[in-house]
Parts: C-alpha cells; structure tokens; sequence
C-alpha cells in the first residue's frame, strides 16, 4: 500500500495540489523527520515556504542537521493548521478542526543566483515588500547560510472541517455541539529599544499586521 494512502476516513483526504498549496500558503512552520546517522528518529521544527513546486528550509551552515538533509537523505516533512474545535456532545466524538499535510522527498543546496532569489523569497513571503527596505545580503552573510529545496511530488492530505457525528441517543440529550473556529489573534508591533528616533514601522510591516 501506498504510504500516502488512507487507511482510515478516506472522505477526509484531498488528492487537490490546489489544496496542497493553500495549506503551505497558511503556515510556515513545518516539522523534518529523517534517520539521523546513528539510524535513529529526528524531527524537528523548522521554516517551511512554498517557492512554486520547492520546499525550501533554511539555517546556519553549522546547523548539523540541515548538513544531514542536505545530503539528499530522505525526509518526512509534516505542516498543518489547527482552525478550531469540534465540539461534540460527548468527549467521545469531539475532535479538531485542522488541515495536515505530509511530504516525502530529499532536499538538495541551493546555490549562487538560486539560493540568493530563494532567501528573498523567503523574506518577503514573511513581510511582504521587506527585501526593499533593507541591504542586501553581505558575501558573508551568504557563506554562513545554508538554503535548501525540496520539490513537491509525493504527498497526503487530510481536512477536519465537519460537524460532529453524535449517536441519536446524544442528539437528544441537553449537551451544546457545534464549532468553536479560532479567528486571527491581534497582532503588536513592538520597535527594538535601540531604534533611532523618528523611524516609524516599516510598510512591508503594516501590510501584514494592519498597522498605519
């Protein structure tokens, strides 16, 4: 069998790329497991963007992990959101609602004009515009920072977005049901302590965040 397949509550899985990428466009925290040298289990957390059919991931040269991936070995690359509550009317049937995806691939570095593009979209993605209010990257800023890209192929996913399914017997009793949906918590700028006086919050900032 696949390892992409379900083996349970298939109704809940999208085979949609459209749904892939609406996912990695949401979030950009991912968790990487592969087999450390020893052989044994690693995950962790780490960046995740999408840059059009590219995982990318990036860190220190130093980080020994990214070393390891970047050597092409295999991974596991898990992303998800997690949009709220469903509440049943038994602990039973309650459950979350969330989209997961997993990908299966190997990363490979990123280097010269490549890597330098993928670090300003890694930028931008977070604060859109931002690559234009500040310097460019030194050659030693680029010499201590490893990029990496995995490309999207093999993957699975799965969506909680439905009511609960209570027993008619739970149905009829007194207990409430329903959705509690986490909206977006309000964001704060705080400017650094050493901030010069009369610089205001940058627009790739306000873009993001709401501010003015």
């Amino acid at each position: 069998m696949s390892r992409t397949a379900a083996t349970r509550l298939p109704e809940m899985m999208s085979a949609d790329r459209a749904d892939l990428d609406a996912l990695l466009d949401r979030t950009v925290l991912g968790h990487v497991a592969f087999a450390d040298e020893d052989g044994s289990p690693v995950a962790l957390p780490s960046m995740i963007v999408r840059w059009d059919d590219q995982l990318l991931t990036h860190g220190s040269t130093g980080s020994r992990w990214l070393r390891r991936i970047g050597t092409g070995v295999p991974v596991a690359v898990s992303v998800a959101t997690l949009d709220g509550i469903v509440v049943a009317r038994s602990a039973y049937e309650s459950s979350l609602l969330y989209c997961s995806a997993v990908l299966f691939g190997s990363f490979s570095p990123l280097d010269g004009a490549a890597k330098l593009a993928a670090l300003d979209f890694v930028t931008d993605r977070l604060l859109p515009g931002r690559t234009a209010e500040v310097r460019r990257p030194s050659t030693k800023e680029l010499a201590a920072t490893t990029m990496l890209a995995m490309p999207i192929g093999e993957w699975s996913l799965r969506r909680s977005d439905g009511w609960p399914e209570d027993p008619d017997s739970d149905v009829q009793g007194p207990a409430w049901a329903g959705h509690i949906r986490f909206g977006v918590p309000p964001a704060t700028v705080a400017s650094a302590p050493d901030l010069r006086p009369g610089i205001t919050v940058p627009p790739s900032a306000g873009r993001v965040y709401g501010i003015s």
